[in-house]
């Protein structure tokens, strides 16, 4: 499954597609996957509240969950939300510092 977490990844970084969403039984390996394409900032979210914050202050750019732990409710609501929710640009240094090199 880390396969699809590469493959939205990609789609996002090279403007083929502005936001993602990737899915596994748990999320970590998609969002694990996501986030080693260049320019991805995949969040891994259990609900509404996390996928607001992941926008707005660090401009997630893909969603992932478990299918093992998310009911359809929730998701449909997270999805929502992360198609809804602007990144607020007085948080720009927040993402400066997530895409700092080690």
């Amino acid at each position: 499954m880390a396969d699809a977490g590469r493959i939205v990844g990609e789609a996002v970084a090279t403007g083929r597609a502005e936001r993602g969403v990737a899915c596994c039984t748990t999320g970590t390996g998609v969002c694990i996957a996501a986030n080693k394409v260049p320019g991805v900032r995949a969040a891994l979210c259990t609900n509404v509240e996390t996928v607001i914050g992941a926008r707005q202050w660090n401009d997630a750019n893909v969603l992932a969950f478990g299918l093992g732990s998310t009911n359809v409710d929730v998701a449909a609501n997270m999805l929502e939300a992360f198609l809804a929710t602007d990144f607020d640009v007085d948080e720009e240094r927040l993402v400066a510092r997530v895409e700092q090199p080690d």
